[in-house]
């Protein structure tokens, strides 16, 4: 519970610049694991993260995604947990961030959490968010989670799930 205060407390008072530096590196190369809050700028400007930009590459956004997002995007937040060191994260969170850039969301609007293999972050928001599969995005509206989606989703189509997801946000 304290850390849904914390999610809120971050996006709330636009703290999350400064949050954004609160994380630990461990190993080096393609091991490197970033465990902590974490930004996408982080990822993309170390070459340790090449897997980024192949991901994205040849990727088109669910465009139903995209419409929903931009239609009910303004007051939703995103809390991503992933691992650097994670197959599904390497696939999954180069997409997800092309969903958000073609709706135009809000950067201030994403918390990105990095973890380790054991699925441990610094602030332990992981565990009390009972986050047990990478990469788990948790969508909220006032810091309250409307849902979530894991790894590939229930049926392998997760961006369609976000776009769900988002369209039933109320």
């Amino acid at each position: 519970m304290k850390h849904i205060f914390l999610i809120a407390l971050i996006f709330g008072f636009g703290i999350l610049t400064r949050a954004q530096t609160e994380y630990e590196v461990s190993g080096v190369g393609t091991n490197k694991i970033l465990k902590g809050i974490i930004s996408r700028d982080l990822i993309t400007s170390d070459t340790s993260f090449n897997w980024w930009q192949t991901s994205q590459a040849g990727y088109t956004p669910n465009a139903n995604a995209v419409a929903a997002l931009k239609a009910r995007g303004a007051d939703l937040q995103f809390v991503v947990f992933g691992g650097t060191w994670c197959e599904e994260t390497r696939a999954i969170l180069p997409k997800f961030f092309s969903i958000l850039d073609a709706s135009s969301f809000p950067p201030d609007q994403i918390i990105l959490v990095g973890v380790d293999q054991d699925k441990k972050d610094i602030d332990h928001m992981a565990d009390d968010m009972h986050v047990t599969k990478l990469p788990t995005i948790i969508l909220l509206k006032d810091g309250k989670e409307l849902g979530r989606v894991e790894e590939y989703g229930k049926n392998g189509h997760w961006d369609q799930e976000i776009g769900e997801l988002v369209a039933s946000a109320n």
